[in-house]
């Protein structure tokens, strides 16, 4: 039966790989060593011929791709440990990256995404997700692709401006839902999601590859800039977790994973995510196991994964943890609540006490049962443990197997074009009505005059004031004049009179 020795502490500390995809946990504070001990388990998994997929928030990961180099520490370690075939050297690994900046650009389309977890990545609330998800079965039933965000703007625009009918015939939708969408569609972009939405999409297969020595190729997504967009983040890595599940065959057991999947920064998965999301989550990873996909989540604090997720990570491993604050001590309680008890070890206090590179480690043994708690110094990788330069990333770039697939950007016809298209369309049907020019001399018209009175007079809203006013002058003028003449005419009948 292979195994995996990761660690050496009462004895030696092993995973099986045929219970790879029973899940893990890898925890502890800053600075403890659980970097080191995500590379360990990646290489081991690469060697056996297992694809990884792992996210790289601080850079370090990318170490993977070089091979590490020998000194006095490691050399005592390894003969500590019994690591009789350990030699230092590079894993195959591709750089992914959702900017296209630091790897191959990572793409999916907002149909793939879905509206659910597009409202999520938006922070709607639930009266505009409801009107999202109204607008995707609009794009449904008019046969509307929507590839990325520009046709989601279009499909939004085409929304707002049949709303009555769409009401009457999917559901009530109200353009200012609509237009509270299109703010946070706008706020989506100035993030940089916009590179993350178009084609070519990722194709699964593409992340489980090996490489021709039948080494199992590690993925390693540049997370760093992606951190600090811990939404957009959060959602990629469960849109991903989502995609395995429903697209991979069922497979039962097997003498290894297909697929091992790690989460690092977990505690951005679950901060402040709804409890429909949290359950979402719970199911597929429960449910996954059987699609032959390992998925290990790395976090300070074991309590940053919710209690019934957390139930179902069988492999752990818990580097040390500080008690500074009343969160970090109820931590510590829960953790080692959780671990089977050693009647040999306090394990409360071990956690206080355990230095860089040792941690307490269980797995499940060869029945499937996790095995008591143990104290373990952890192997060190072959790898190097620390960033790579510019230049190697890019070397390593050029000779990736999927450059060519992904590099390049593809914008086919989507709902944009076909909304553009009909607008269009419908502009040019629609009927114009002829005007002859003015005559010439006449505000508006040709020749001297007319540019004179245009001068004089202006528009024909002011010449049409200006007649008003004139008029009414006129009216009064001649009402006075009128009077004078008579009083004139009436003075002189009686003057005649008189004399």
């Amino acid at each position: 039966m292979q195994t995996m020795r990761i660690g050496m502490g009462e004895a030696p500390v092993e995973f099986l790989p045929r219970y790879g995809n029973r899940h893990g946990l890898i925890a502890g504070a800053t600075g403890t060593g659980k970097s080191v001990s995500l590379m360990v388990l990646a290489e081991h998994y690469s060697r056996l011929g297992v694809p990884v997929f792992l996210a790289d928030v601080k850079g370090d990961l990318a170490g993977l791709s070089q091979a590490g180099t020998m000194n006095e520490k490691i050399a005592a370690r390894v003969e500590t440990i019994g690591l009789p075939d350990y030699r230092n050297e590079a894993s195959p690994v591709v750089f992914w990256d959702l900017y296209g900046e630091l790897g191959h650009p990572v793409r999916t389309t907002v149909s793939q995404v879905g509206p659910t977890l597009l409202a999520r990545i938006m922070e709607l609330n639930d009266t505009q997700a409801g009107a999202l998800a109204i607008a995707f079965e609009v794009a449904d039933r008019e046969g509307l692709l929507l590839l990325d965000l520009k046709d989601l703007r279009a499909l939004l625009t085409h929304v707002a401006d049949n709303h009555k009918t769409i009401s009457r015939a999917i559901g009530l939708v109200s353009p200012a839902s609509l237009a509270a969408i299109q703010r946070a569609l706008l706020r989506l972009e100035q993030d940089g999601a916009e590179a993350f939405f178009g084609e070519p999409a990722l194709e699964l297969v593409d992340l489980m590859r090996q490489d021709m020595s039948g080494r199992g190729i590690i993925n390693v997504l540049c997370a760093e800039r992606l951190l600090l967009k811990p939404r957009l983040y959060s959602t990629f890595l469960l849109w991903l977790l989502s995609e395995l599940f429903e697209n991979l065959p069922e497979v039962g057991d097997l003498d290894q994973p297909k697929l091992v999947f790690f989460f690092d920064e977990a505690h951005l998965l679950f901060n402040d995510a709804p409890s429909a999301l949290v359950q979402r989550v719970e199911q597929v990873v429960r449910l996954i196991r059987s699609k032959g996909v390992g998925v290990y989540f790395c976090s300070q604090l074991p309590d940053d994964v919710p209690g019934p997720i957390l139930g179902q990570l069988a492999n752990r491993i818990q580097h040390g943890l500080r008690a500074f604050t009343p969160r970090d001590q109820k931590a510590i309680r829960s953790a080692a609540e959780t671990f089977v008890a050693n009647p040999n070890l306090d394990v409360a206090k071990a956690l206080l006490e355990l230095g860089t590179g040792e941690a307490l480690v269980s797995t499940l043994d060869a029945k499937g049962v996790p095995t008591p708690v143990q104290k373990a110094l952890i192997a060190p990788p072959r790898c190097r443990m620390g960033a790579i330069s510019p230049e190697e990333r890019q070397a390593m770039r050029l000779r990736s197997p999927v450059g060519a697939k992904y590099d390049t950007a593809v914008d086919r016809e989507s709902a944009y074009e076909k909304l553009m298209a009909a607008a269009q369309a419908a502009t040019e049907k629609a009927p114009t009505t002829p005007t002859a020019p003015p005559p010439a001399g006449e505000p508006g018209g040709g020749g001297v005059m007319g540019t004179v009175k245009d001068w004089l007079f202006g528009t024909k809203r002011r010449q049409g004031a200006l007649e008003a006013m004139t008029k009414s002058t006129m009216r009064t003028v001649g009402t006075r004049l009128g009077n004078q003449i008579l009083r004139g005419v009436l003075g002189g009948i009686a003057g005649g009179r008189k004399r």
